[in-house]
């Protein structure tokens, strides 16, 4: 009998080459080592950014819970000692805050649901049918819309939203929704072109309707992007000042960055309470971002590169 020995088996896990029979060999020592080394100039610049952005919150954070006292002692990075709420309660009899958040929350919220609702409805017709010219200029003409700020067409809606009766909350909402489609259309085009169309294939073939299409396979699959539209039209409609301001005309009925203005001149002597008021309006949408950035970045990368 001739003897037969085995073949060695050679595999590579995780870049370790083993070969069945002998000891491993370490492949890949000088890259592994190159790409575990530290980037300092990029570290340095990013710990900088950081930096830009922490000062200010913990400045921020300290004026809200120290006294009128403290406050203006000319030591805004100490500690609060003790600790008071203060400003907090003055800020929120002041602005009247609980109606203005209410109002911030109910025109933020109709603006994400508005943009995301229209943004994937119109992002899905003209991406199923960009052979047409209409829905591919269509495209072009609401990508248009994203160069035109809102202070070149604020008179002129100023006039409109006066004439239907719209210079309240509801109004402000609509123009949100309008003012964010052009950016969330081309997001979720972007990312509707990842979808394979052999799935919409399939679900027709099985009887599906485009109604059906939509809501059960496309929507669904555009959750990651759905989280980043919203998140941005979260972001745009929470902060924004000019538009409220130039909408609304009951000063009972504006949102809170426009109620900070009103009195701002109250809270120019109270720095506690300034800062409380300010700690107060963005607090939500830092918890939002806080909770939302996975969602965020997630639909940024996937809608970046086609599958």
């Amino acid at each position: 009998m001739s003897n037969v020995q085995p073949a060695l088996a050679l595999e590579e896990i995780e870049g370790v080459r083993v070969l069945e029979g002998g000891a491993p060999r370490r492949r890949g020592r000088r890259q592994s080592s190159a790409i575990e080394r530290p980037d300092w100039p990029l570290t340095i610049i990013l710990v900088l950014a950081a930096i830009t952005v922490l000062v200010p919150l913990y400045v921020t954070i300290s004026m809200a819970f120290k006294t009128q006292a403290q406050a203006v002692d000319g030591n805004a990075f100490s500690l609060p000692a003790p600790f008071s709420l203060e400003g907090f309660t003055t800020a929120w009899e002041l602005t009247n805050f609980p109606v203005a958040f209410a109002i911030s929350v109910l025109v933020t919220a109709g603006t994400v649901a508005g943009t995301i609702l229209l943004g994937a409805f119109a992002s899905f017709a003209i991406h199923r049918n960009w052979d047409r010219p209409f829905f591919k200029w269509s495209f072009f003409y609401l990508l248009a819309a994203m160069f035109i700020p809102f202070p070149v067409l604020a008179l002129p809606q100023i006039q409109l939203t006066g004439i239907t009766g719209l210079d309240n909350p509801v109004g402000v909402t609509v123009l949100h929704i309008m003012f964010q489609l052009s950016f969330s259309i081309l997001l979720f085009t972007a990312f509707l072109r990842s979808i394979p169309h052999e799935l919409e294939e399939s679900a027709r073939i099985d009887g599906a309707t485009t109604w059906q299409v939509f809501w059960k396979l496309i929507f669904p699959l555009l959750a990651p992007m759905s989280a980043t539209v919203g998140i941005f039209a979260f972001l745009a409609s929470w902060n924004d000042f000019m538009m409220p301001s130039l909408i609304t005309s009951d000063p009972q009925l504006q949102t809170l960055p426009v109620v900070q203005s009103i009195f701002q001149t109250q809270f120019s002597n109270n720095y506690n309470v300034s800062f409380a008021s300010y700690l107060m309006a963005m607090a939500p949408a830092i918890i939002v971002y806080l909770f939302a950035q996975r969602w965020v970045m997630e639909g940024v990368t996937q809608g970046a590169v086609k599958g």
